[in-house]
């Protein structure tokens, strides 16, 4: 039976990822802050599916948190068949806004952390010549505003590139370039989201089930839905300049309330 470790499993997309993984029959190693969520999900994963769900608290914002999942994904003995690099976090405000202190935790953990724990996982994946990884960004990678979307930019494009390194190893990296989803991110940051269109919304369990199979086909990048796949199309034709003060607008529009 193989096993998948997730960061950031307690809730929105790695929950998402952590239930559909223990119903096709895959065991877990669930990775977040919060130890009495952890264990509730471990309990309710197994009883329902039959799967084992290892517990494992860990503050990715830190260095000692890090190196406790790096630890577990070199654990030769008790292998990891694929990483999900989910855990993140959004600041409310625009640049000077926000506390010197948050941009450089939410870097660590956007940044630093997908690196390290990408880089602890394929080298025991490389060896047994199978494995995937699949890091958490975000269509904000794709638009020239702020740290959020600078950090998620580097994810892609940290993660396209340790793909082609890989191309013929037998493991498979992927971005995941998800839109607005219905979790607790939002919330979390003290982001209002009553100005956001409806039609802008995904559905984090179907947003998994696309992104799995786009990372079985094989893709180092997965923008897992048709109305996000057309706007991140167009930012590849508009010029940077415009595209710098549609994203501002919008952002003011759809982003963080005050």
């Amino acid at each position: 039976m193989t096993t998948a470790l997730i960061t950031g499993a307690t809730a929105g997309i790695g929950a998402a990822f952590a239930r559909r993984l223990a119903a096709d029959g895959h065991n877990l190693v669930l990775v977040a802050r919060d130890e009495k969520r952890l264990h509730e999900q471990a309990t309710e994963l197994h009883d329902r599916h039959g799967v084992e769900a290892e517990v494992l608290r860990a503050d990715l914002s830190e260095d000692a948190g890090i190196a406790a999942v790096e630890k577990r994904l070199a654990d030769r003995k008790h292998p990891v068949d694929l990483l999900v690099n989910n855990a993140g976090f959004g600041n409310k405000g625009s640049f000077l806004d926000v506390p010197m202190a948050d941009e450089l935790k939410m870097l660590k953990v956007h940044c630093e952390a997908v690196l390290r724990l990408t880089s602890a996982a394929v080298g025991v994946m490389r060896e047994r010549k199978r494995g995937g990884v699949v890091n958490v960004a975000s269509v904000a990678a794709f638009l020239p505003r702020g740290t959020y979307g600078a950090s998620k930019a580097w994810v892609v494009q940290f993660t396209q590139g340790a793909a082609r390194d890989l191309a013929g190893s037998g493991v498979r990296l992927m971005a995941l370039c998800p839109g607005f989803v219905r979790t607790e991110f939002h919330q979390r940051a003290g982001m209002g989201t009553d100005n956001v269109p409806g039609w802008m919304w995904l559905d984090a369990d179907r947003l998994v089930d696309a992104a799995l199979k786009d990372l079985a086909r094989g893709k180092s990048l997965s923008v897992p839905d048709p109305r996000y796949k057309a706007l991140t199309g167009l930012t590849k034709i508009v010029p940077r300049g415009a595209l710098g003060r549609v994203s501002s607008v919008s952002g003011r529009r759809y982003g963080p309330t005050r």
